[in-house]
């Protein structure tokens, strides 16, 4: 009985994390960049694979879910550690083959930043 209520409230917030959408990447095409671009640009890219391939778990505002809460993954993580972490796996979070290794490396280093 544990693991089919398991299963359903983890199914229900991949379901929920998939659709939940953004909305907001409008602003990304940049009139507000200027000569910072490249930094805002890499955030933005960042952020959009983070949404992409891992908010389903940790949720769209890095607040946690099904995963853990990495809002302040940085202050335990180093982008190596992270990148390591999204190509192997950790726990019960498992390898995501699916993220390319330059992927892997952006979302790292966004997410070392949060401190």
């Amino acid at each position: 009985m544990k693991k089919w209520l398991w299963t359903m409230l983890f199914g229900t917030a991949l379901v929920l994390g998939a659709c939940g959408g953004g909305g907001d990447n409008g602003g990304d095409g940049g009139d507000s960049s200027g000569s910072d671009g490249g930094d805002t640009s890499e955030a933005g890219a960042a952020e959009e694979l983070f949404q992409n391939n891992c908010a389903s778990c940790h949720g769209q505002d890095l607040s946690g879910g099904a995963g853990p809460d990495l809002t302040s993954v940085g202050a335990d993580h180093s982008a190596d550690d992270i990148v390591n972490i999204i190509k192997n796996g950790k726990g019960q979070m498992p390898a995501q083959s699916q993220v390319s290794d330059e992927d892997a490396q952006t979302i790292a280093s966004w997410l070392a930043e949060k401190k």
